[in-house]
């Protein structure tokens, strides 16, 4: 593992280890639109803020996932209209706190031209409305007051912060999807980043990182801790079926003699 993968687990490792974690509560933290063409990407900027929220001991970080929304020219959008959503634990005493990094993070980063948007909401307060919400945003064109009228009736925070604030559907979109279990793929999961390209036993897998389940891309479960996995630069675990699921398929090299699984095609972790 590189240095730099290390002190970012001893961060994460010092963190579970403060017991006052026992009473957190799970939230979501959702941007958008943070980029423009020749900037850093949302997907890197939620890393980015997550870290930093760990770092300063406001959260503990679960995940990082990515959510793809509806693609049209009706909407404005830097590449492929995705969002990013956060899911950590932190406590209510630290919640304007959290707030105020988030805001300030996001005013400071976003891209020139920019329209980025900062939702927050606790993972439990997500309804059915919300669900449908984002479910929407991946197949038609929302408004923004669509978006502040569905993160109010959950009691989330939704704010526009800069260029015209479009980013409020996406942010909104991103912490609805997550909290459905069975939408995007991650873009920071502990342990995956550090993974090297080569094979690992599926146990290896298992207690290095926080893949909950290893499926065919057909469907069938992997599960036996000596199973064979080979890691390519496309190690994406999904959300699906309430799950962290990493996708494979079937490989075999009779002259490396490898016999075993490798994680899917770019292509198939490409559709969550």
């Amino acid at each position: 593992m590189a240095k730099h993968g290390q002190q970012k687990e001893q961060i994460r490792i010092e963190a579970l280890r403060d017991p006052r974690w026992d009473r957190a509560d799970v939230w979501l933290i959702g941007i958008d639109d943070t980029d423009n063409l020749e900037s850093r990407g949302t997907g890197f900027r939620a890393r980015q803020l997550a870290q930093q929220l760990q770092q300063r001991g406001l959260a503990r970080l679960r995940g990082v996932t990515r959510h793809q929304l509806f693609v049209s020219p009706e909407i404005p959008y830097t590449s492929h209209n995705s969002s990013a959503c956060l899911a950590m634990d932190f406590f209510d005493e630290d919640h304007a706190a959290v707030i105020q990094h988030c805001r300030e993070y996001l005013l400071k980063e976003s891209a020139d031209g920019s329209d980025a948007g900062l939702c927050i909401g606790r993972q439990s307060a997500v309804t059915a409305e919300a669900i449908a919400f984002g479910q929407s945003a991946k197949v038609r064109v929302l408004t923004q007051p669509m978006a502040h009228a569905a993160a109010a009736a959950c009691g989330f925070y939704l704010e526009g912060l800069t260029g015209t604030h479009q980013g409020v559907i996406g942010a909104f979109s991103a912490v609805a999807l997550h909290a459905t279990r069975s939408d995007g793929r991650f873009l920071w999961m502990r342990g995956v980043r550090d993974l090297q390209e080569g094979a690992y036993a599926l146990g290896e897998l298992r207690d290095s990182t926080d893949i909950e389940a290893f499926m065919t891309t057909g469907g069938d479960e992997v599960s036996a801790a000596s199973a064979q996995i080979m890691i390519t630069e496309w190690a994406r675990p999904v959300l699906a079926g309430g799950r962290s699921v990493l996708y494979l398929e079937e490989e075999h090299h009779e002259q490396t003699n490898f016999h075993g699984w490798r994680v899917a095609d770019k292509a198939f972790i490409k559709q969550f």
